[in-house]
């Protein structure tokens, strides 16, 4: 595959990769039955490498036009495969040189515009994981003009968009609110993994209360462990127990006893 695509012709090529004994597999590891989140769900049976390794072969020339097609596919891994090539595209404008440069800036607005567009169509955590904290805690961190003419941070913009994504009905933009201050706090940023985190502390879905844990985890290992245990102090009480026992899942194994006492 060494020639720009159209989304049709990509949906044929995964479509002739399928495998029905890991779909299978990938049905019922990804809850697709009745009643589960991921009811209805329809898979090809690829393993995610051989997603990649197609956007690797097409993402480069692949027209961003085309990448609806993708996202709006019945087929799981489709839809993978139109997330990442939008991953692809925001990193490569997303780069140190290109931080501030007015083009690249542009472009990957229009990244970020069409992802929150068909973000319902990331239906399934994996494919919120593996996209949200690359396009939109990417995003977060750098100058937009999304929020006014003149190229800028335009916080109070970004947090709208954050706080529409956290009040969604939809529980996978739920999670991308959440999970996307993965980047952020990788770049020690702490600010928006606090505000979701206390936004989304009674979440009753499972894969929320993980989500939360997981985040807070992350900030204390990336920033500050004390820092932490000051949000527990706060809110421990209040916690979910699974948001909690992600959440200490780095301390020893007294501390945790004594948190999950609490």
């Amino acid at each position: 595959m060494n020639q720009q695509f159209t989304a049709k012709e990509t949906i044929a090529y995964l479509e002739s990769l399928r495998n029905e004994k890991q779909r299978v597999v990938l049905m019922r590891f990804f809850k697709t039955g009745p009643g589960q989140y991921g009811e209805g769900d329809e898979f090809l049976g690829l393993k995610v490498p051989q997603t990649r390794e197609v956007v690797k072969a097409v993402a480069k020339d692949f027209p961003l036009g085309e990448v609806p097609g993708l996202l709006m596919s019945r087929w799981h891994e489709v839809r993978l495969c139109g997330l990442l090539i939008l991953v692809s595209k925001f990193e490569k404008l997303a780069t140190k040189r290109l931080a501030n440069n007015a083009e690249a800036a542009r472009r990957r607005d229009e990244i970020l515009t069409m992802y929150l567009q068909y973000a319902e169509q990331a239906n399934n955590w994996d494919l919120v994981d593996l996209s949200t904290h690359k396009i939109l805690g990417n995003w977060l961190l750098l100058p937009t003009f999304l929020g006014g003419e003149e190229l800028a941070m335009h916080e109070d913009y970004k947090v709208k968009v954050m706080d529409e994504l956290a009040a969604s009905p939809c529980l996978w933009k739920q999670r991308m609110s959440m999970v996307c201050t993965w980047k952020t706090l990788q770049q020690g940023d702490y600010w928006w993994c606090l505000r979701y985190a206390e936004v989304h502390l009674r979440h009753p879905h499972d894969l929320m209360q993980k989500a939360v844990g997981w985040m807070l985890r992350e900030m204390g290992k990336r920033i500050s462990m004390d820092m932490l245990r000051e949000f527990l102090q706060l809110h421990a009480h209040e916690m979910p127990r699974t948001t909690l026992r992600y959440a200490i899942e780095q301390m020893d194994d007294e501390e945790r006893r004594m948190w999950m006492q609490m």
